[in-house]
């Protein structure tokens, strides 16, 4: 860690500890997570009443406004595809099948038209679909897959091994890169003028349920309304379940677990399966400005200099419904929690006048790809060169007090020392992630902000639950990931433990003004692959810097001439 950092340190830890404030935090939680904001949906009326809540509480909380020419929004241009239910229909010559939509594959286009077809589209199984020639691996070698349907395996290939790190396998060993993540694949089909991209659906390596596709993947496809209308993606992308994979590549005479075992060692060729796609997805199309929210304590003294907290004001909306009839997907842990907790901070850090200005940014659109944050990224209202760091808040965790802190897709910014530093004064040790092989560092709204180079902390409570027997934390995780995550059933709870969430925006709120009281600039660590985006920011923002000292310093000698 660098002297500066080090200084910052320092600085917290003569400041005095404040309490978040837990009424307020609880209350704005139930009230965004009430059947009154309909799940929180972008393009509804769910969104207007979470905006014009927001905008109120910033407003009584004492901030003002973030966004360009003192709005307290930024517009983000969506498109909202509606699709009819899609069916997969698959060729061969010994074979007829079609597998149904929700039950088997759920599939839909981002490409703005009325009709997208695939027709008779030769199947290639692509293993995990990876080029990465830095790492002298090809899952495409020696073939040309345009206007072919990809169907590819999630994750990477040593997604299993038993080490984190380059010593466990070739990307990264059981952490996940992006090149695991299923964006990375339909991205990489499109660049390669595929028709379609199919995903197998597993548990283990995606991260979550069947389910989780049904609920959240079956119904409307938002995404950025680009200048293309999406033209340039793939005509069809989507999921298949791993046992109608299966069925499927069987009925080429292909075993499925021996496919995936010879796509782990490189070298992998895609095999060509002799089956064809046909399927048609026929749309609706609404467009619609979505909004960010940003409100500011403007700095007292370096003002241009900035500091983002955020976090995803946005969930899931009207969805299928549970066995009792439920269809509001209200998101209360999933980001209710998390945009409750960007207000408690906000509360604090208003109270604190610190040097540097600290904007507060509750993005739209995250469950459909992080695509506000995406577009705050490409469009960013504060410079990215001015732009110091922060951390982002995606669920908090409302089952307890625990004695560890873990950080998300460790090994990556300076950021992560400074708050484990604040994490020991708390009394927490270092835990490493219980699950890296489900790429949970590009799965929130803090990589929209990496991958245009500024450090952003995703992290939070790890380890034991305190008092209570060994395994507890994680036992409640996975149950919240089986019986609640993006459905019905995340739902406010009266009876949550809410120390766990006050330890974490504590922590939070303390890296947060340690940050805006230094003059320190974290960066990324030598190795991460978003060092030389943050150089390049870093030296144009300080050569304009320069070039307007350099001006201002002219127009004064002459004034005194």
């Amino acid at each position: 860690m660098n002297k500066a950092l080090v200084a910052a340190l320092l600085l917290s830890a003569a400041a005095p500890a404040a309490a978040i404030d837990l009424a307020a935090l609880q209350a704005d939680t139930q009230t965004l997570s009430s059947d009154a904001f309909e799940g929180r949906e972008p393009g509804t009326a769910g969104e207007a009443r979470t905006v014009a809540y927001l905008i109120d509480r910033m407003k009584a909380l004492g901030l003002v406004p973030g966004g360009t020419g003192g709005s307290w929004t930024q517009d983000v241009p969506l498109a909202t595809i509606t699709a009819a239910p899609t069916e997969l229909s698959v060729t061969g010559a010994n074979a007829s099948m079609r597998f149904a939509h929700g039950e088997d594959v759920s599939l839909w286009t981002k490409r703005q038209v009325a009709t997208s077809e695939v027709a008779q589209s030769p199947i290639v199984f692509v293993g995990h679909g990876i080029s990465a020639p830095e790492r002298g691996w090809d899952d495409f070698a020696g073939i040309d897959v345009r206007g072919k349907t990809l169907i590819f395996l999630v994750n990477d290939p040593d997604w299993q091994a038993a080490e984190v790190g380059p010593g466990g396998g070739p990307f990264e060993g059981r952490a996940m890169t992006y090149y695991g993540r299923y964006i990375y694949k339909f991205e990489e089909a499109a660049r390669r003028g595929a028709a379609a991209a199919i995903v197998i659906h597993d548990e283990a390596p995606i991260g979550w349920p069947w389910g989780v596709v049904q609920t959240s993947l079956t119904g409307p496809i938002i995404d950025i309304d680009t200048a293309d209308h999406g033209m340039s993606r793939v005509a069809a992308e989507g999921f298949i379940t791993h046992d109608a994979a299966t069925r499927l590549l069987a009925s080429a005479g292909l075993d499925l677990a021996a496919l995936e075992k010879a796509a782990k060692v490189k070298g992998f060729k895609p095999v060509e399966t002799g089956l064809t796609a046909s399927l048609r997805i026929e749309n609706s199309i609404a467009r619609s400005l979505s909004k960010n929210v940003l409100g500011m304590v403007r700095g007292s003294r370096r003002p241009d200099e900035v500091v983002l907290v955020s976090a995803h004001w946005d969930h899931m909306g009207r969805c299928a419904p549970d066995a009792t009839g439920d269809d509001i997907c209200n998101g209360a842990v999933d980001n209710a929690s998390g945009t409750a907790g960007l207000l408690a901070i906000a509360a604090d850090v208003a109270k604190a006048r610190p040097a540097r200005s600290v904007v507060f940014l509750a993005v739209t659109a995250e469950e459909s790809g992080l695509l506000g944050s995406k577009y705050y990224g490409e469009n960013p209202v504060w410079p990215l060169g001015l732009t110091v760091g922060g951390v982002n808040m995606d669920s908090l965790n409302v089952i307890g007090r625990t004695d560890g802190f873990t950080i998300t897709g460790a090994g990556k910014s300076e950021l992560e020392a400074m708050a484990l530093a604040l994490a020991a004064k708390q009394g927490r040790r270092a835990v490493p992630e219980a699950r890296p092989e489900v790429g949970g560092y590009f799965r929130s709204d803090h990589f929209s902000l990496a991958r245009v180079g500024v450090p952003m902390l995703s992290a939070g409570s790890g380890g034991e639950l305190v008092g209570m027997p060994a395994g507890s934390f994680a036992a409640a995780a996975r149950d919240y990931g089986k019986a609640r995550y993006h459905q019905p059933s995340d739902e406010y709870d009266a009876t949550w433990d809410w120390s766990g969430a006050v330890a974490d925006l504590e922590l939070y709120r303390d890296l947060t003004l340690d940050l805006a009281r230094s003059t320190a600039w974290p960066n990324w660590l030598p190795n991460a692959e978003f060092r030389a985006l943050r150089d390049n920011s870093r030296s144009r923002a300080l050569r304009d810097n320069s070039r307007s000292r350099a001006l201002r310093d002219a127009g004064r000698t002459g004034a005194s001439k």
